[in-house]
């Protein structure tokens, strides 16, 4: 397989992409909440979990855009490869983040179980994501 190849394979799931169109939609709405709560909270919210309301608005504000691409790549007729992976990455990454941020930022006790929380259920979309692009079709 060439790059170019690679760059363009579609992704076709035996499952007709429902197991992957599902875990990215889920994610999107998961990630799409969490981002406005920080974002229209973040006054509400700095205190009692720790973190400086710019913190929580520009994890908010890049959480809502995240989630919108992933309606957006989540509802395409066929899913480019490529696009799926750096899903999968970035959770990964945001996963490793919040582990972090959870060990040691500043952060209250409820600051750090949130961080805790929400990278366990961001891996749990990384891991579907994952098993969704596993059955995909060579």
């Amino acid at each position: 397989m060439t790059a170019s190849t690679a760059l363009t394979r579609i992704a076709t799931t035996a499952d007709g992409g429902r197991l992957l169109r599902t875990a990215l939609r889920i994610d999107a709405a998961a990630s799409g909440g969490l981002g406005l709560v920080s974002l229209a909270g973040a006054p509400l919210l700095a205190g009692p979990v720790g973190a400086p309301e710019a913190a929580l608005r520009g994890v908010g504000g890049f959480l809502v855009v995240f989630g919108i691409a992933l309606v957006v790549l989540s509802t395409r007729p066929t899913m480019p490869v490529p696009l799926v992976w750096a899903v999968v990455v970035g959770n990964l990454a945001w996963v490793a983040a919040s582990a972090v941020v959870a060990l040691l930022a500043p952060l209250t006790v409820l600051g750090t179980v949130v961080a805790a929380v929400q990278a366990v259920g961001v891996a749990v979309f990384a891991d579907l994501e994952w098993l969704g692009l596993r059955r995909m079709r060579a």
